[in-house]
């Protein structure tokens, strides 16, 4: 097997289709799928097949060791996943979560003595089916669902639920705003706290316009994520977000780089007019991965900028900055820019080794304003979110890794607080 060494995962992080995107840098280019009945096709093809059903980005498995194969190749089923055990310790500021470093989450108010924090997860652990109808044809049909177990009491949490056909995907997946497959690897869930990443409900079509050229379009449900006050309260949403990107790769697909750009309205009502209002919020990205010349050397990269497009960014997302109390309008509420980028490095030291670097940075600015419980200068202002990691393969299918996490959270007012976070991975995929 060709590459195993560099992922993280056995199959890695998959795309579904070939037109929704190269696979992530680090899956294996080849890979082997026993077929447990009907075998005889080369399980290469197998592998392919399942490789482009699947998500793309970095932590998402895809191909499974085991799959069945229909009688005349009318279908490919495979079931997969990984166990991931994490062990972590934090210091400074300790966020109380052992699956995602979310700089947003740094506490201002940890009491003396609690300045350090040991956990352990194994919540991050997913299982996933991957299925294929009329595999090699035009008429090829994709069902992919997958989860992990994060829900309270690591209850099983849905991740991905869509079908694919023809170019089409319909279901619950990534948005079409975010581009996966340049995520740099981190043993954190989460990742960066500017990476553009959000989940929902959605209907999206893309096309390979050329062997370099590819682009997309989407609907999807929105997820608002508002502050009001006394004079304001949100209302039920009644225009899907609309998320298109363009996309130029070189290097057979290895190496590409996105312009994305997104639209969307958010509705709420102003008390004190006794009225619905609603403001347009739109966001442009650029995002893309490319090696540096003959060097085992990577860069990952992205920057997006925008008008209510809070909840797209990952640190962002759930504070309510989204849209905002305008200050000196009663009963107005307004679009908070914000803006979310990344650089990352990875290199490979040998066929059972690589690393990466990262740093991360993501901002909001929302205009002086009060929610009625929290002051606005305690609101999220900016934080910062360095990642330094080594993988290591151990045996096909296993590997383990260590990585150093540093965030810092900044408020509108300047105080800030920061957090260490060492972690400690074992994964066994399957």
């Amino acid at each position: 097997m060709k590459k195993l060494a560099l992922s993280l995962l056995l199959a890695g992080t998959l795309v579904p289709f070939a037109v929704r995107g190269q696979n992530h840098p680090t899956v294996p280019d080849e890979g082997e799928v026993k077929i447990v009945f009907n075998p005889g096709e080369p399980d290469q093809a197998v592998y392919d097949a399942f490789i482009e059903n699947a998500p793309k980005r970095f932590n998402e498995p895809g191909a499974p060791r085991f799959a069945i194969k229909g009688n005349n190749n009318m279908f490919y089923l495979g079931i997969g996943g990984y166990i991931k055990g994490v062990g972590l310790f934090d210091w400074g500021a300790p966020i109380d979560n052992p699956n995602d470093f979310t700089t947003a989450d740094i506490p201002f108010n940890t009491p003396d003595g609690d300045g350090g924090l040991l956990q352990g997860s194994f919540g991050q652990s997913k299982i996933y089916i991957n299925f294929i109808a009329l595999p090699g044809t035009s008429n090829k049909v994709g069902a992919y669902i997958s989860g992990k177990f994060t829900g309270p009491g690591n209850g099983f949490k849905l991740n991905h639920a869509y079908i694919t056909y023809r170019g089409f995907t319909v279901g619950h997946t990534s948005s079409l705003f975010e581009d996966g497959a340049a995520a740099p690897p981190t043993i954190d869930a989460e990742g960066p706290c500017g990476l553009v990443g959000a989940t929902h409900d959605l209907v999206s079509f893309q096309h390979k316009i050329s062997s370099r050229f590819k682009g997309g379009i989407g609907l999807e449900l929105p997820s608002t994520s508002v502050t009001t006050n006394g004079e304001t309260r949100t209302v039920n949403q009644r225009i899907p977000d609309v998320p298109a990107y363009i996309q130029y790769s070189w290097g057979n697909g290895g190496n590409w780089v996105r312009f994305s750009a997104l639209m969307r309205n958010i509705q709420y009502r102003d008390l004190v007019q006794d009225k619905n209002r609603n403001v347009t919020g739109w966001g442009v990205k650029l995002s893309g991965s490319s090696s540096l010349g003959a060097t085992p050397l990577r860069a990952y990269y992205q920057v997006a900028y925008g008008c209510g497009i809070g909840g797209y960014i990952q640190d962002l997302a759930g504070l309510g900055l989204d849209i905002a109390p305008e200050a000196g309008r009663e009963g107005r509420l307004d679009g908070v820019k914000a803006w979310g980028g990344y650089a990352g490095l990875q290199y490979t030291f040998s066929p059972k080794v690589f690393g990466s670097v990262t740093y991360s940075h993501s901002r909001a600015y929302a205009d002086r304003y009060s929610d009625g419980t929290t002051p606005w200068d305690e609101q999220y202002k900016y934080a910062q979110y360095v990642a330094a990691n080594v993988f290591y393969t151990i045996l096909p299918g296993l590997q383990c890794g260590v990585e150093y996490l540093y965030g810092r959270r900044v408020n509108m007012d300047g105080a800030s607080r920061h957090d260490n976070r060492i972690n400690a991975m074992l994964q066994f995929s399957f």
